[in-house]
């Protein structure tokens, strides 16, 4: 027994410090074998001599201490399930509640079903998936521009067999959200191929003077209509605004010879114009002497001889004021001058009567 405690002291695993069996190899004179569990002195506390700890052992230490010197139990689960719970609020809170401003419209889908439309307002939805809003403008207008594109333009066949190049824009709304939402994959192009529609059925009822002059406002109130229930027809759920008709000419290649016959016929236009105005001028003007003849026969009626005589006068005046005149007397002819060319003929007879004195 004493033989064996010897060896459990001095043996490799055990022995008191200084002794044979020390980690240092100094116990026994240094002799005997280095004890493998034991860390050289230098190395102890998990780094160098001298260094701070790292940092993620300052942080357990802290947590340690800041628990009494252990962590609570369950403390992790505890943690994530507060976490889970954060998580639920915020998505049952963020999906449910919808704020709808005054020119839109919540359209409502249901497991992907239509169920309803929002108004204005703070509204309460069952929370995503299950339910889920799009938010649509009611009240903006918008706009598709059907231009002149490329060297042929947008060439349109006119009633009377010519060719006009037209460009035009059409304005609508949204009138029903849903509508619009599930019956129309591409409103754009919808209402584009639907204008051109109507734009040639009625360009193709009209000449081409028609078409670029005086009818392009009755126009453009067709097309509109026609638009309209064509869209309605589709439940399109749009509301057509307007029409407006912003070029209309001849073909590039036409352009030159169309303008010069535009310009003669508005020269035409400009001598009927002038005709017209002429007529109606003598037209008003042989009123008058009829109404005042009237005048004059009534005054005729009432004084027959009066009036002859009166009438006669008149017209003699009218007449002899316009012709020169000769005064017929005894013995001889003396012509008769007015009394400006009589004040200048005076002057040059007066010398001749002195030498009769």
């Amino acid at each position: 027994m004493e033989e064996q405690a010897v060896l459990n002291e001095g043996g490799p695993w055990g022995g008191s410090p200084g002794g044979p069996g020390d980690g240092d190899g100094k116990g026994g004179g240094g002799l005997g074998p280095r004890n493998p569990w034991r860390q050289p002195p230098g190395k102890r506390g998990g780094g160098r001599a001298g260094m701070n700890p790292p940092a993620l052992d300052a942080l357990l230490r802290r947590g340690r201490e800041r628990f009494g010197g252990r962590l609570p139990s369950g403390g992790g689960q505890t943690l994530w399930l507060w976490a889970v719970a954060l998580l639920v609020v915020l998505w049952l809170v963020g999906t449910s509640f919808h704020r709808v401003e005054p020119q839109e419209r919540g359209v409502v889908t249901r497991l992907g079903k239509y169920a309803g439309t929002l108004r204005p307002g703070i509204s309460f939805t069952y929370p995503a998936p299950i339910d889920t809003v799009t938010p649509v403008n009611v009240d903006g207008i918008r706009t598709v521009d059907i231009d002149s594109s490329g060297d042929k333009g947008n060439l349109v066949l006119t009633g009377d067999q010519n060719i006009i190049d037209l460009a035009y824009s059409v304005r609508w709304s949204i009138r029903d959200p849903e509508l619009y939402i599930f019956e129309l994959a591409d409103p754009d192009d919808t209402i584009r191929e639907v204008a051109e529609s109507a734009m040639r059925e009625e360009i193709a009822r009209v000449s081409l003077n028609d078409a670029i002059g005086s009818q392009r406002g009755q126009i453009e109130g067709r097309v509109a209509t026609r638009m309209q229930a064509l869209l309605d027809s589709y439940r399109a759920g749009v509301v057509i605004q307007g029409v407006a008709i912003r070029q209309a000419d001849p073909p590039a290649q036409v352009l030159d010879a169309f303008k010069e016959v535009s310009a003669a016929q508005q020269e035409a236009q400009s001598y009927l114009n002038g005709a017209r105005a002429y007529a109606e001028q003598l037209t008003a003007k042989a009123q008058g002497e009829a109404t005042a003849f009237d005048k004059v026969y009534e005054q005729y009626r009432l004084a027959p001889e009066v009036t002859r005589r009166r009438m006669y006068y008149e017209t003699m005046e009218d007449v002899l004021s316009k012709v020169d005149k000769t005064v017929v007397q005894a013995p001889g002819v003396m012509p008769y001058l007015p009394l400006d060319r009589a004040r200048k003929a005076a002057p040059a007879q007066a010398p001749a009567e002195e030498p009769g004195r």
